[in-house]
C-alpha cells in the first residue's frame, strides 16, 4: 500500500484506490461528482432520462472500483475506473445538455490521473475527454469549427495539466530521495561522531587507568619475595596488559568507518564456516594493512584451516599486525572431544601435510611452519611486507 504522499510523488507500486489517507484524497472529487449528478434535479428544460440513469450507473462503477482488490490485478486496469468516470461525466453532459456548464466537472477524472496515475494513464484519459467534447455536441449539430475548437481547447489543456502534476511528482519524489539521503548521512554523522567520542574517552581515560594500575602493581611485585602472592601479582598484571590490548584494538575498531569491510570481518566471514567456531585474537591495527597483505592472508587462512574443518577440530587462531607485516598462528586440536576420538582426530590432523597452505605460501616466498603440539597441531606463517599476492589455485 502507498501513502498519498508517495502517490503524488510519483510512486507507482501498489494502488491509488488504496492505502492510508485515501478518504482524504476522495473527498474532494466525490463531493464534486455528487454535486454534479444532484444538479440534475434542477429544471433545465432538457429530459434525457435514459442519459441520468447511465451518469448514475457509471459513477456508482467507478466508486465500486474503489473495493476492488488491486493487490491481485493488473496495474494496467486501473485506469478503468477514471475512464469509467470519463463516461459517466459524457452521460451527464448529455442528460443535462451542453449549454447546462455541468461538463466541467471532466476536470475530475483529469486532475485526479494527473495526481496519482502514471503518465500513459494520463495519455488515455486526456484521449476519452476530448472524445467526450466531440460526442457531447453531437445533439446540438455544432459546426465542425466549434467540434475542432473544443477538441484542440480540450487537448491541450489535458496535456498542460497532466505534463505540469507529472513533473510536479517527479520533483517532490527527487527532492525525497535527497532528504532520506541527507537524513542517512547525517545518521551516519551521528553515529560516526559518538564511536569516536567512546573511542577517545576509551583511550584518554579507562586505557591510562588500566595501564597506571598495571605499573603499581608490577612495582608491588617487585618489592614482594617470591611466592604465590608474588605469582598472582605477576599474572594479573599480564591479564590487565591483555586488556590493554583488548581495548587498544577496540578503540581501533571504533575509528574504523563502517563502509570499510576491515580484515577483522573478513578473517570472521571465513572462521563462521568451521564448527566448532575457533577462538580468534587479534593485536595491532590489522584493518590496517596494505590491501595486497590482507588478500593474502585471507586466501592462505582459508586454505589453512580446511584440514580443521575437515576434520571437526577447535581452533585457536591468533592474528598480529606488526607494522607492514602480519603473523598468523593457527592452532588445533580436539578441544572437548573424548579423549579417544579426540586422540584420533589429532593423529588425523597430524597426517595432514598442509599442501595448499604450503603452495600458496611458496608462490608469494612465504615460509609455512607447521609443527605439533601438545593434543594438537600449531601452523604459522609470516606475510612481510610487500609480499606478492600468489595466483589462486583451481
Amino acid at each position: 500500500m502507498l501513502s498519498g504522499t508517495s502517490l503524488l510523488s510519483g510512486g507507482t507500486a501498489g494502488s491509488p484506490f488504496q492505502g492510508p489517507g485515501l478518504r482524504a484524497r476522495v473527498a474532494p472529487f466525490a463531493i464534486v461528482a455528487v454535486l454534479a449528478e444532484a444538479s440534475l434535479a434542477l429544471p433545465s428544460g432538457h429530459e434525457s432520462g435514459g442519459a441520468a440513469l447511465a451518469s448514475v450507473l457509471l459513477l456508482l462503477a467507478a466508486a465500486a472500483g474503489f473495493l476492488l482488490p488491486w493487490s491481485r490485478l493488473p496495474h494496467w486496469m486501473q485506469v478503468l475506473v477514471p475512464l469509467t468516470y470519463t463516461g459517466s461525466v459524457l452521460a451527464l453532459d448529455l442528460a443535462a445538455g451542453s449549454t447546462s456548464g455541468v461538463g466541467i466537472v471532466i476536470l475530475i477524472p483529469l486532475v485526479w490521473t494527473a495526481l496519482f496515475h502514471r503518465r500513459w494513464e494520463s495519455v488515455c484519459v486526456v484521449a476519452a475527454i476530448v472524445a467526450v467534447e466531440i460526442i457531447s455536441l453531437t445533439p446540438v449539430a455544432a459546426p465542425d469549427a466549434v467540434i475542432a475548437r473544443r477538441a484542440v481547447f480540450w487537448a491541450s489543456l489535458g496535456t498542460l495539466i497532466s505534463v505540469a502534476a507529472h513533473g510536479l511528482r517527479e520533483r517532490i519524489r527527487r527532492s525525497q530521495q535527497r532528504s532520506e539521503q541527507l537524513q542517512s548521512r547525517l545518521r551516519e554523522l551521528t553515529v560516526l561522531a559518538d564511536r569516536d567520542r567512546i573511542a577517545a574517552e576509551l583511550r584518554d581515560n579507562v586505557v591510562q587507568r588500566i595501564f597506571t594500575a598495571g605499573l603499581r602493581l608490577q612495582s608491588a611485585a617487585s618489592q614482594t619475595p617470591r611466592g604465590d602472592v608474588r605469582g598472582k601479582i605477576e599474572a594479573s598484571v599480564d591479564e590487565l596488559d591483555q586488556t590493554v590490548r583488548m581495548l587498544r584494538d577496540a578503540i581501533f575498531g571504533l575509528e574504523q568507518r563502517p563502509t570499510e569491510r576491515g580484515l577483522r570481518q573478513a578473517i570472521t566471514d571465513v572462521c563462521a564456516q568451521l564448527s566448532p567456531a575457533p577462538e580468534i585474537s587479534f593485536s595491532g591495527p590489522v584493518d590496517a594493512l596494505g590491501a595486497d597483505t590482507r588478500a593474502q592472508l585471507v586466501d592462505m587462512l582459508t586454505e589453512a584451516l580446511g584440514p580443521v574443518r575437515t576434520n571437526a577440530m577447535a581452533a585457536r587462531i591468533d592474528i598480529a599486525a606488526e607494522g607492514e607485516s602480519c603473523r598468523a598462528v593457527i592452532e588445533a586440536g580436539p578441544g572437548a572431544a573424548p579423549g579417544a576420538a579426540g586422540t584420533e582426530a589429532t593423529e588425523a590432523l597430524r597426517g595432514e601435510d598442509f599442501g595448499r597452505v604450503r603452495d600458496r605460501g611458496a608462490a608469494a616466498g612465504i615460509r609455512v611452519d607447521v609443527e605439533a603440539i601438545p593434543d594438537g597441531l600449531r601452523v604459522a606463517w609470516r606475510i612481510p611486507r610487500g609480499s606478492p599476492v600468489a595466483a589462486p589455485r583451481s
